[in-house]
């Protein structure tokens, strides 16, 4: 089951991120949709390897890229299995007890990419709106002398 979409996304992170990185966002925000994906598949195929070792950079990685841009539930899930292969490898046992979690990485990840989309989306709406914007239609006088 799904997280309610308050809690998937730190939108103060979010915004923090995007403001810091500028023009640049859409670009690295689309290297993180694709190292987050393979991250992933990492870990499952480590998980079904029976393989804690395997499992612990791409979850590490995941957690780290994932706080960078506000996925905050992604995160933390990433740190909870990273934590617990961190154990396991310790322990010398395999990571069994993540049964739960690790399935719950990839829809995880389906609806955090979603809110991101809508949020660009809805941003780039909103520039276009401005006046002055490129693109913008003005709200008085389009195609008027003097208006």
């Amino acid at each position: 089951m799904l997280q309610p979409k308050d809690d998937v996304v730190n939108w103060a992170a979010f915004a923090q991120t995007r403001a810091i990185i500028g023009a640049e966002f859409g670009r690295l925000l689309s290297y993180y949709r694709d190292d987050a994906a393979k991250s992933i598949v990492a870990v499952e195929q480590a998980f079904i390897a029976r393989d804690a070792v395997a499992m612990v950079r791409p979850a590490h990685t995941l957690k780290g890229d994932s706080l960078q841009f506000g996925a905050e539930a992604i995160g933390k899930l990433s740190e909870k299995i990273e934590h617990a292969a961190r154990q396991c490898v310790e322990d010398r046992s395999a990571p069994d007890d993540l049964g739960a979690d690790v399935p719950r990485l990839r829809p995880l990840l389906i609806e955090t990419l979603r809110l991101f989309e809508r949020e660009v989306a809805a941003d780039a709406a909103r520039l276009a709106r401005r006046p002055g914007a490129p693109g913008a239609v003005a709200a008085r006088g389009f195609g008027r002398k003097g208006a």
